[in-house]
């Protein structure tokens, strides 16, 4: 059997998750601006709790964003280091996708609207359907206004609402038969994903981890900049 750690610092919550021996154990804070500090230390402590060391890794996942610059590339760093180290591959995971698996696990929900606060009146935006326990993409991921998220063009049935973009519930027209707008992303969730894309053959090598933004940029260049 596979054993996988996962972990997310996309956004203000910091968790780590493992799976080992069959058993899935994770760790969870709510911790904004210490990830960097936290990070390593709980992936040591989950590692002991569970008996076992990180050369029993096959894989490792992470929250791939959208989320937060810093917690996103805070993700990729440590993954990297470790996963080149160790010489395992690695899975990339969304964060809207979590959002929508942990909806799915907590409140039973097996359509999703994730939305996770971006800031500058913007939301990351992403719709998931369940199939087989596993929450899948239906279109595309987005960052847009508020008033400009909406469910699929073919959408029927009922949805829940899942993350901190549904803190402007007020401005999406979408009807919804429940929502959690305190929800964030959860490792265990996450972890649960990795299995599928495992079991699929999706990893990939640790050099090809790269964060999803959604946003065309992030920064600007040194030349836009006028910096020679």
């Amino acid at each position: 059997m596979s054993t996988l750690l996962a972990l997310d610092t996309a956004t203000e919550a910091c968790s780590v998750a493992l799976l080992h021996d069959g058993k899935v154990t994770s760790h969870y804070e709510v911790i904004p601006r210490l990830h960097a500090q936290k990070l390593l230390p709980m992936i040591k402590q989950l590692l002991e709790d569970a008996g076992t060391t990180l050369a029993a890794v096959d894989a490792i996942a992470f929250g791939r964003g959208p989320g937060a610059f810093t917690g996103v590339r805070i993700a990729i760093g440590v993954v990297q280091g470790l996963a080149f180290a160790l010489e395992r591959p690695v899975l990339p995971v969304s964060n809207l996708a979590v959002l929508a698996q942990r909806a799915l696990r907590e409140h039973g929900a097996t359509q999703v609207a994730a939305a996770i606060d971006a800031r500058m009146d913007e939301v990351y935006w992403g719709c998931y359907s369940e199939i087989a326990g596993e929450m899948r993409l239906v279109g595309v991921e987005a960052v847009q206004p508020p008033e400009a998220a909406q469910l699929p063009h073919d959408a029927s049935g009922d949805w829940f609402g899942a993350g901190t973009g549904w803190g402007y519930g007020e401005r999406i027209n979408v009807q919804l038969v429940g929502q959690d707008a305190a929800m964030l992303p959860h490792a265990e969730d996450l972890l649960a994903l990795a299995r599928f894309a495992f079991e699929r053959g999706e990893a990939i090598a640790a050099d090809q981890a790269a964060p999803v933004y959604l946003r065309d940029k992030v920064a600007q260049t040194k030349a836009e900049r006028g910096i020679i």
